[in-house]
């Protein structure tokens, strides 16, 4: 049973001309200790490209005069991603990691070439998609290569089959998620994933880091619809998957799924895929604290009635989130709120997918059975829905002003969710003093869930870079023992010295085993996934 209002969230962070409003300005100034003054890029450096002239004529080879570029900027647009360090680099604050080139193959079979190419000449290869990672693990790192390059998989960007009959769909790695939604939706399919970074991200991108979605509740996590990967290694190609269940050893396809481009390149990946929803239902509740929100997503998960998308916004992050928002009766709200005896308002946003307005409403009700939740309407979860992807857009009007802005996020079973909340929170406070933290769970299962954390504070103009890394570092720490050090968000080169103490040395080994045979050279990815010289025989 729920309670119903009018009242919505609307207005945004950032104004239509991507600029904070002068309200958001004054709450952040009044929390963080923001000064009025702006820090404008400079340019970074961009150093001479170290690709050898025959290094370049060997690569120009296999994929074709003009898809090995070496120009300033085709360089500097593959140099990292997008975390907030990433953002300062490229902004003129500390070294900035540029490949020497940047090479775009157009086939699986030129992937593989390219990779024994780049062999033969000791050049590291970083293979890039949408460029979204958080956590460096498209930094373009050469490790003790002569050079390094970003293989952009963009030209790989087809739908290559549908079977309907199967429910499966062979898409290749360059393919925006956008695109190939589009693509299989004239067949009236959907994959379904769709994280923050959707708007950028790629099919092989989701697949090397084992993604999750803000629908994973409803369509699963990527690696649960992967059925299929072709890799290209120096060693040459490797395909997996070819039954929709096997006991024909331990699924090696998991070793591939979550690899990060450090066994080989994905250049293919079998999905399953489902009919495309006809009916879509979001709806924004507050639960009061919480204890009693993460309770009500832990009962819904345990009964296995999570909604398609579920995520519990804590105290902070509801109050972040009213402070923000301009264009309506905040006071109104308050006490409504007040009223229903919610004194600390948690946000939670459900969305139903189905066939049909009946198939929505069966499992809205099977959802909503026995909560006692205030109901703040479809405006609001239409809200979340459309502006689910304003993040980064948010972050650049945030760093424009100057704050330090962050996100990390982690996962725990659910007796130790609100400790390791708390742990979190506490060490990110400690590093950066005057500022704002907030988390919601993102992702439920029955035996745990994810916490997503948001960190505000001003910058340190001195030193923002390591401003930041003292803070995640402290925040990492807090993570160990408690949680993963990453839910859906990858190792990369940032979560590398905390891998070991979650699966032991012992697993840091096989993964260094399964490296050095696929990469026998260690030209791929160096630095990321496991630590460079682990790669190499008799490290331990």
């Amino acid at each position: 049973m729920t309670e119903r209002t009018d009242h919505t969230l609307r207005g945004s962070w950032t104004s239509t001309t991507g600029e904070l409003p002068p309200h958001a300005l004054r709450w952040l100034r009044g929390r963080t200790g923001l000064a009025d003054v702006r820090t404008p890029p400079r340019a970074p450096v961009v150093p001479e490209s170290a690709l050898s002239g025959a290094a370049h004529a060997a690569l120009d080879a296999v994929v074709g005069p003009g898809y090995v570029r070496v120009d300033r900027d085709s360089r500097l647009g593959r140099a990292g991603g997008l975390s907030y360090v990433d953002l300062l680099r490229q902004r003129g604050d500390g070294d900035l990691a540029v490949p020497d080139a940047v090479v775009l193959p157009a086939s699986p079979g030129q992937v593989v070439e390219v990779l024994k190419t780049c062999v033969e000449h000791d050049v590291a290869v970083v293979p890039f998609g949408g460029g979204t990672s958080v956590v460096g693990g498209v930094n373009a790192l050469r490790g003790d290569k002569a050079a390094v390059i970003a293989l952009d998989l963009n030209r790989l960007d087809e739908l290559v089959s549908v079977d309907p009959v199967s429910r499966l769909a062979v898409l290749q790695a360059g393919l925006p998620a956008p695109q190939a939604e589009r693509a299989l939706a004239a067949h009236g399919l959907t994959i379904g994933h769709v994280p923050q970074s959707y708007e950028r991200a790629t099919v092989g991108g989701f697949a090397a880091t084992r993604s999750a979605g803000q629908a994973s509740s409803g369509y699963g996590r990527f690696e649960d619809v992967v059925e299929g990967v072709r890799l290209a290694t120096p060693v040459g190609e490797w395909r997996l998957g070819g039954a929709p269940a096997s006991a024909a050893g331990p699924d090696l396809k998991q070793l591939v799924v979550g690899s990060e481009g450090a066994f080989g390149v994905i250049t293919e990946v079998t999905l399953r895929v489902r009919p495309r929803p006809e009916v879509e239902r979001y709806e924004g509740f507050v639960v009061d604290g919480w204890a009693r929100g993460s309770a009500v997503v832990r009962g819904l998960a345990q009964r296995r009635v999570l909604a398609d998308v579920t995520r519990l916004s804590d105290v902070d992050e509801t109050g972040v989130s009213l402070a923000m928002t301009g264009g309506w009766k905040i006071n109104a709200l308050k006490a409504y709120l007040k009223a229903r005896g919610v004194r600390r308002p948690c946000l939670l946003i459900l969305g139903w997918h189905g066939a049909s307005e009946a198939e929505v409403k069966r499992k809205r009700a099977e959802t909503l059975r026995g909560l006692k939740l205030v109901s703040l309407g479809t405006a609001l979860g239409e809200a979340w829905r459309h502006g689910r992807f304003n993040g980064p857009r948010q972050r650049d009007a945030l760093m424009e002003v100057g704050v330090c802005v962050e996100t990390l996020e982690t996962a725990t079973h659910w007796s130790k969710v609100s400790e390791l909340r708390t742990a979190v929170r506490e060490a990110l406070v400690d590093a950066l003093g005057e500022c704002v933290v907030m988390c919601h769970i993102s992702h439920a299962y029955e035996t745990g869930a994810s916490l997503y954390f948001t960190a505000l504070a001003a910058r340190d103009v001195a030193d923002p870079i390591g401003q930041w890394q003292v803070a995640k570092a402290a925040a990492s720490e807090a993570i160990t023992g408690l949680g993963t050090i990453s839910h859906h968000h990858a190792v990369g080169a940032d979560h590398v010295p905390y891998l070991e103490a979650e699966i032991g040395a012992l697993g840091v080994d096989v993964l260094a085993a399964v490296k050095r045979t696929l990469d026998p050279t260690g030209v791929l990815n160096p630095g990321k996934l496991i630590p460079t010289g682990l790669a190499s025989p008799g490290d331990r």
